[in-house]
């Protein structure tokens, strides 16, 4: 035999041996997740680095809105989820496998607005935006907005509300707030993912955090909430809200950051932050969650999640705050790096 015919043979035992199947690796690598549109910016530029620089594997996020990502997560149609509104007692029972929540980056949601001018530097008191939430404050020109900006001349327009349309951990975490400062909302819509919002042709609703911004800059006199960022990228006003201390707060990383300092982090790594206390504290500022199991398919792809983590804790924390996001506390990534050994 010559060696030729040899190494042909050899390489014939080599694939009835080891036989190559593409379809098995395209599946061990691929990784896949859905959820939160809050914190997609920032996810989608940590997995595409990652993907980039990792070629073993591949990462795609689809953000549907948290209440989706969780349902996913419990049905094990994805890999990970992700959540703002972390996920309840009763969803992580449902987990087949174990869950292993961990706050992986903070945001701010904002109270935006598109009126004539574009003035900037409106304040809106604790007592006037639940009142504008729940239909009870019609117009621009109220006494009630008017009292707050005695420098802005606010227009006779009709206030047109802009609500999420999805099951949204961006509503949870505003609602929440709206209860923690107002018995009306309290004992009104209430606070979830979803909730019962008054009737009224001028409260309207928009899908996921991108399309609630684009309503509120498509509609002159439209008033929304939505997370930090999508606020910066789509260039819409953003309101001063006053805070527990009584003082009227700009949103941005200074103030999102005292917001979180005020935050006690149990053993679960949920935690959240209502109404906080602090003279320069943002009032609504929020972690939000990214959804493992506990017991993956493979090693190898439990391998790639820690790394997924890892990588979001050290170089995606240096995006955060240039992408409007607030970098997680040194306390908060120590505990996340040892939760994270559970994914396994």
């Amino acid at each position: 035999m010559n060696k030729l015919c040899f190494m042909s043979c050899l390489f014939g035992v080599f694939l009835n041996l080891f036989p190559f199947n593409p379809a098995a690796a395209e599946e061990k690598l691929r990784l896949t997740g859905s959820g939160a549109s809050f914190p997609f910016p920032l996810y989608s530029a940590w997995f595409k680095n990652y993907s980039r620089d990792h070629k073993d594997a591949n990462i795609d996020y689809q953000a549907k809105g948290s209440g989706a990502g969780v349902l996913d997560f419990i049905n094990r149609t994805v890999d990970f989820a992700a959540s703002d509104a972390a996920m309840t007692p009763d969803e992580i029972a449902k987990v087949e496998g174990g869950a292993v929540l961990l706050p992986m980056t903070a945001g701010e949601i904002v109270i935006s607005y598109n009126l004539p001018g574009n003035p900037q530097g409106l304040k809106l008191s604790r007592d006037v935006y639940p009142d504008i939430f729940l239909g009870k404050i019609t117009r621009w020109n109220d006494a009630r907005i008017q009292s707050a900006n005695a420098g802005l001349k606010l227009p006779d327009l009709p206030i047109t509300v802009v609500r999420r349309a999805d099951s949204s951990g961006t509503t949870f975490v505003f609602t929440h707030h709206l209860g923690a400062v107002s018995p009306s909302w309290r004992q009104g819509p209430g606070a979830g993912t979803t909730v019962n919002w008054p009737s009224s042709d001028k409260i309207v609703a928009a899908p996921k955090n991108d399309g609630v911004t684009a309503t509120i800059k498509q509609t002159p006199g439209a008033i929304g909430y939505i997370e930090y960022a999508y606020a910066v990228g789509a260039r819409v006003e953003m309101a001063e809200l006053q805070n527990k201390a009584g003082r009227f707060i700009r949103p941005g990383a200074e103030s999102g950051q005292a917001t979180l300092a005020t935050a006690q982090l149990p053993e679960n790594l949920i935690a959240w932050v209502q109404d906080p206390d602090g003279e320069k504290s943002y009032p609504i500022a929020t972690f939000t969650w990214m959804l493992f199991y506990q017991r993956n398919a493979t090693p190898a792809k439990a391998k790639i999640l820690r790394d997924v983590v890892e990588y979001g804790l050290t170089e995606g924390q240096k995006l955060s705050t240039k992408m409007g996001y607030i970098p997680l506390p040194e306390n908060v990534v120590s505990a996340v790096r040892v939760a994270a050994r559970k994914i396994q």
